[in-house]
Protein backbone atom coordinates (compact mmCIF):
# COMPACT_ATOMS: atom_id res chain seq x y z
CA UNK A 1 0.00 0.00 0.00
CA UNK A 2 1.16 3.48 -0.54
CA UNK A 3 0.77 6.28 1.78
CA UNK A 4 1.20 10.16 1.63
CA UNK A 5 4.17 10.42 2.70
CA UNK A 6 4.23 14.33 2.65
CA UNK A 7 0.95 14.15 4.60
CA UNK A 8 2.38 12.25 7.51
CA UNK A 9 5.26 14.32 7.73
CA UNK A 10 2.88 17.13 7.76
CA UNK A 11 1.15 15.81 10.72
CA UNK A 12 4.11 15.05 12.34
CA UNK A 13 5.59 18.70 12.29
CA UNK A 14 2.20 20.24 13.67
CA UNK A 15 3.21 18.13 16.58
CA UNK A 16 0.77 15.01 15.96
CA UNK A 17 1.94 11.40 16.30
CA UNK A 18 0.29 8.65 14.52
CA UNK A 19 -0.68 5.54 16.84
CA UNK A 20 -2.61 2.22 16.42
CA UNK A 21 -6.16 2.03 18.13
CA UNK A 22 -7.12 -0.60 20.44
CA UNK A 23 -8.77 -3.44 19.01
CA UNK A 24 -8.89 -2.89 15.75
CA UNK A 25 -6.36 -2.21 12.39
CA UNK A 26 -6.98 1.39 12.33
CA UNK A 27 -4.52 5.03 12.65
CA UNK A 28 -5.46 7.94 14.17
CA UNK A 29 -3.09 10.79 14.84
CA UNK A 30 -3.03 12.09 18.37
CA UNK A 31 -1.61 14.91 20.50
CA UNK A 32 -1.26 15.52 23.54
CA UNK A 33 -1.36 19.06 26.50
CA UNK A 34 2.34 17.67 27.92
CA UNK A 35 4.74 16.53 25.94
CA UNK A 36 7.92 14.57 27.13
CA UNK A 37 11.48 15.62 25.89
CA UNK A 38 14.73 14.38 26.75
CA UNK A 39 17.15 17.10 27.13
CA UNK A 40 19.98 17.57 24.80
CA UNK A 41 21.75 20.19 27.59
CA UNK A 42 23.30 19.15 31.08
CA UNK A 43 19.93 18.52 31.73
CA UNK A 44 20.31 14.92 30.36
CA UNK A 45 21.66 12.54 32.91
CA UNK A 46 21.71 8.85 33.76
CA UNK A 47 22.52 6.21 36.40
CA UNK A 48 26.35 5.93 37.55
CA UNK A 49 25.53 1.48 36.82
CA UNK A 50 25.15 3.07 32.92
CA UNK A 51 28.93 5.00 33.10
CA UNK A 52 30.65 1.78 34.06
CA UNK A 53 28.65 -0.09 31.44
CA UNK A 54 29.16 2.83 28.69
CA UNK A 55 33.10 2.28 29.80
CA UNK A 56 33.88 -0.97 28.65
CA UNK A 57 32.93 -0.38 25.06
CA UNK A 58 30.97 -3.36 24.90
CA UNK A 59 28.30 -2.06 22.48
CA UNK A 60 28.89 -0.25 18.85
CA UNK A 61 26.40 1.78 17.52
CA UNK A 62 24.91 2.27 14.16
CA UNK A 63 22.54 3.73 12.05
CA UNK A 64 19.89 2.11 9.67
CA UNK A 65 21.96 -0.88 10.09
CA UNK A 66 18.89 -3.25 10.79
CA UNK A 67 16.10 -0.82 10.09
CA UNK A 68 13.63 -3.61 10.38
CA UNK A 69 14.88 -5.66 13.19
CA UNK A 70 14.14 -2.83 15.34
CA UNK A 71 10.88 -1.74 13.92
CA UNK A 72 9.99 -5.35 14.69
CA UNK A 73 11.68 -5.38 17.68
CA UNK A 74 9.74 -2.21 19.00
CA UNK A 75 6.65 -3.76 17.68
CA UNK A 76 7.31 -7.10 19.62
CA UNK A 77 5.56 -7.46 22.61
CA UNK A 78 2.33 -7.48 24.64
CA UNK A 79 0.69 -4.42 24.45
CA UNK A 80 1.60 -2.21 21.10
CA UNK A 81 0.25 0.66 19.26
CA UNK A 82 2.90 -0.26 16.62
CA UNK A 83 0.51 -1.92 14.34
CA UNK A 84 1.39 -4.00 10.77
CA UNK A 85 0.01 -1.21 8.94
CA UNK A 86 2.30 1.48 11.42
CA UNK A 87 5.13 -0.18 10.55
CA UNK A 88 4.63 -0.34 6.77
CA UNK A 89 4.11 3.46 7.47
CA UNK A 90 7.85 3.37 9.56
CA UNK A 91 9.24 1.31 6.33
CA UNK A 92 8.04 4.52 3.56
CA UNK A 93 8.77 6.83 5.55
CA UNK A 94 12.27 5.07 5.80
CA UNK A 95 12.68 4.60 2.32
CA UNK A 96 11.87 8.06 1.89
CA UNK A 97 14.82 9.23 4.31
CA UNK A 98 12.74 10.35 7.31
CA UNK A 99 12.23 7.61 9.68
CA UNK A 100 15.74 6.13 11.19
CA UNK A 101 16.92 3.29 13.73
CA UNK A 102 19.75 4.51 15.78
CA UNK A 103 20.81 1.00 17.22
CA UNK A 104 23.43 -0.69 19.91
CA UNK A 105 25.67 -3.71 18.62
CA UNK A 106 27.33 -6.21 20.53
CA UNK A 107 29.79 -7.85 18.40
CA UNK A 108 27.03 -9.01 15.32
CA UNK A 109 24.11 -9.08 17.67
CA UNK A 110 21.84 -6.31 18.00
CA UNK A 111 21.68 -5.26 20.97
CA UNK A 112 19.09 -2.32 20.96
CA UNK A 113 17.53 0.31 19.15
CA UNK A 114 15.51 3.37 18.92
CA UNK A 115 13.31 4.15 16.50
CA UNK A 116 12.98 7.76 15.30
CA UNK A 117 11.48 10.57 12.89
CA UNK A 118 13.85 13.41 11.84
CA UNK A 119 12.54 16.39 10.47
CA UNK A 120 14.79 19.40 10.70
CA UNK A 121 16.45 19.35 13.87
CA UNK A 122 13.85 17.36 15.86
CA UNK A 123 14.01 13.99 16.91
CA UNK A 124 10.61 12.14 17.37
CA UNK A 125 11.20 9.04 19.41
CA UNK A 126 8.77 6.68 18.55
CA UNK A 127 9.91 3.83 20.27
CA UNK A 128 12.76 1.58 21.52
CA UNK A 129 13.46 -1.85 22.76
CA UNK A 130 16.47 -4.22 24.19
CA UNK A 131 17.73 -7.61 23.43
CA UNK A 132 20.91 -7.68 25.19
CA UNK A 133 20.64 -5.93 28.36
CA UNK A 134 21.60 -2.07 28.53
CA UNK A 135 20.99 -2.10 25.09
CA UNK A 136 18.80 0.74 24.81
CA UNK A 137 19.75 2.29 27.45
CA UNK A 138 23.54 2.76 25.74
CA UNK A 139 21.80 3.13 22.62
CA UNK A 140 19.64 6.52 24.04
CA UNK A 141 22.72 7.98 25.33
CA UNK A 142 24.64 7.49 22.11
CA UNK A 143 21.69 8.80 20.60
CA UNK A 144 21.68 12.53 22.89
CA UNK A 145 25.57 12.51 22.02
CA UNK A 146 24.72 12.38 18.44
CA UNK A 147 22.00 14.80 18.55
CA UNK A 148 24.18 17.19 20.48
CA UNK A 149 26.78 16.97 18.31
CA UNK A 150 24.46 17.12 15.22
CA UNK A 151 22.76 20.73 16.49
CA UNK A 152 19.31 18.97 17.13
CA UNK A 153 17.22 21.21 18.99
CA UNK A 154 14.65 18.55 20.05
CA UNK A 155 14.24 15.18 21.19
CA UNK A 156 11.07 14.49 21.32
CA UNK A 157 9.78 11.33 23.56
CA UNK A 158 5.90 12.06 23.21
CA UNK A 159 4.97 10.55 26.71
CA UNK A 160 6.90 9.51 29.70
CA UNK A 161 7.52 6.92 31.71
CA UNK A 162 9.98 5.65 34.87
CA UNK A 163 12.36 4.62 32.28
CA UNK A 164 12.89 8.01 30.57
CA UNK A 165 12.52 10.08 33.81
CA UNK A 166 15.67 8.84 35.09
CA UNK A 167 17.59 10.10 31.86
CA UNK A 168 16.03 13.19 32.87
CA UNK A 169 13.02 13.46 30.50
CA UNK A 170 10.94 15.97 31.55
CA UNK A 171 6.77 17.16 30.58
CA UNK A 172 6.29 20.99 28.56
CA UNK A 173 2.91 22.17 27.71
CA UNK A 174 1.98 22.36 24.63
CA UNK A 175 2.40 25.63 23.98
CA UNK A 176 6.01 25.50 24.63
CA UNK A 177 6.24 22.52 22.92
CA UNK A 178 5.08 24.11 19.66
CA UNK A 179 7.38 26.86 20.10
CA UNK A 180 10.54 24.61 20.37
CA UNK A 181 9.25 22.35 17.51
CA UNK A 182 8.35 25.44 14.92
CA UNK A 183 12.57 26.53 15.67
CA UNK A 184 13.40 22.77 15.05
CA UNK A 185 12.11 22.66 12.26
CA UNK A 186 13.77 26.03 10.79
CA UNK A 187 17.74 23.76 11.05
CA UNK A 188 18.79 21.47 8.54
CA UNK A 189 20.11 18.61 10.80
CA UNK A 190 21.09 14.89 9.78
CA UNK A 191 21.56 11.71 11.83
CA UNK A 192 23.56 9.87 8.98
Amino acid sequence: MKYNIPAIIEGYAKGYFLMANDGDDSLDWYSSRKRALIPLDDRFRYPKSLQRVLNQERFTVAVNRDFEAVVNGCANRETTWISPQLQEIYWELHRSGWAHSFETWQEDELAGGILGIVIGGAFIGESMFYRIPDGSKVAMVKLVERLRDRQFLLFDAQMTNPHLERFGAYIVKNKEYQELLAQALGRRCSLL
